[in-house]
């Protein structure tokens, strides 16, 4: 099979720069944009079609950001409904397996940009697109009999479709909660981002999903029983070093080797004390704010300032790239539902500020009683005005409540240790 562009590993890290780009999907400027795969029956399958519902690459103006839907229906005797979201992560992979493409984020975050270079060669097509991501999928994953693959771009069909992806999102998020990481005997890594972040090593527990949120635990042992020599496995938690700030001998093992030695401890719910690494596909940043001595949370999505004086993007760079950066740590929003959330700096009661789509989004999340007491950028992203507005609400972290209740939970750090 002959395509107009190469394909292979050697083009993953390739990044298209604005200067380069011919067009982009989804990315900061588009609202609607989302991948899916979904198993159906064989019988439900045309294989290899591939489908374009609305217009291609050569019908869109150079230079814009538009929207896309992917939808991917497999089938195969042996593939499993848990390898759905697996299958759907690999997509990052495989789109920067192709010689001009560029791919980041996952599920309704995609930015999928495509250069000027693989345009002139021919790659004019979301058709090429899809035939040589079904070429790539089989190659690399036998469990896939057969694939299907419909890119949405009409504006209309995508913002119907992404809609109902995220009912799809939900559901495999809500399976996991409720599990406990002392019910289980092994954790998953994922170095899935490693061709833009080096020495970043996921680590995937029942009450800390990936940093990206498309990869909870459930998927992580589907995706090692699937792919045993892909980019997510099982990691042996070993002896609890500390229950309170989730660190474990065999974690920091095996993030060591994984990161080429470029961490060497990891406590999974600190963001101040060895945090875990970030890679570049976060959804969100959890940051410290020194005035308030607390923190803040902001998401990929959100285009304001920060009571930093920076927005998500500059913060991204600043703690992208597989380092570990105390007091910012990339983290998937379904984080904040856990109840580990950074419970060694205080968790959810030292949260002072975050953007109101968050807020309104996760207000199950947050105790009723804490609700009003969390800043946005309706009340403010001054630093110094927000200690003031945290101080007349009486947020139990400015207070002194929530510190002593955390001084009390880290005395018990070392307790149960067997």
């Amino acid at each position: 099979m002959e395509f107009h562009v190469d394909i292979g590993p050697q083009y993953e890290g390739e990044r298209v720069r604005k200067e380069d780009l011919y067009v982009e999907f989804g990315g900061p400027k588009v609202e609607y944009k989302a991948e899916l795969v979904l198993m159906k029956d064989a019988s439900e399958i045309e294989d290899e079609k591939v489908s374009v519902i609305g217009p291609d690459i050569k019908d869109l103006e150079e230079g814009g950001s538009y929207p896309l839907f992917i939808e991917i229906f497999v089938a195969g005797a042996e593939l499993e409904k848990d390898m759905e979201p697996v299958i759907e992560r690999r997509l990052h992979d495989f789109c920067n397996y192709i010689e001009g493409v560029y791919h980041m984020n996952q599920q309704d975050e995609i930015w999928i940009r495509i250069s000027k270079d693989a345009y002139k060669k021919g790659f004019v097509s979301l058709e090429e697109f899809g035939q040589i991501l079904i070429f790539e999928y089989k190659n690399d994953i036998p469990l896939i009999e057969q694939m299907q693959i419909t890119f949405y771009t009409d504006p209309d069909k995508v913002k119907e479709k992404v809609e109902a992806a995220r009912e799809v999102y939900e559901q495999r998020r809500a399976r996991a909660r409720g599990l406990k990481e002392e019910d289980v005997e092994e954790f998953y890594g994922c170095v899935l981002c490693q061709s833009f972040a080096p020495t970043h090593c996921c680590v995937i527990t029942p009450e800390r999903i990936a940093n990206c949120g498309a990869i909870n635990w459930f998927d992580g042992r589907a995706a090692s029983k699937m792919d045993p020599e892909g980019p997510i496995f099982p990691v042996p938690k070993g002896k609890l070093l500390g229950k309170v700030r989730g660190e474990y001998e065999g974690v920091n093992q095996v993030v060591q080797e994984r990161s080429m030695g470029g961490t060497e401890r990891v406590w999974i719910h600190s963001a101040l004390e060895y945090p875990h690494t970030s890679c570049g596909c976060f959804q969100a940043l959890c940051f410290y704010i020194p005035e308030v001595d607390a923190f803040g949370i902001v998401h990929r999505d959100y285009k304001g300032e920060t009571p930093l004086g920076m927005p998500f993007s500059t913060m991204a760079g600043e703690a992208s790239g597989g380092r570990q950066v105390e007091g910012m740590c990339g983290m998937a929003l379904e984080y904040l539902r856990s109840p580990k959330f950074m419970q060694y700096d205080g968790g959810i009661k030292r949260v002072v500020w975050m953007p109101k789509e968050i807020k309104e989004r996760f207000k199950d999340a947050i105790p009723e009683d804490l609700y009003e007491k969390i800043a946005t950028e309706e009340d403010t992203t001054d630093p110094n005005e927000l200690a003031s507005w945290l101080e007349e609400r009486g947020h139990p972290w400015i207070t002194g409540e929530a510190q002593e209740e955390l001084e009390e939970l880290r005395a018990k750090d070392e307790e149960g240790l067997e």
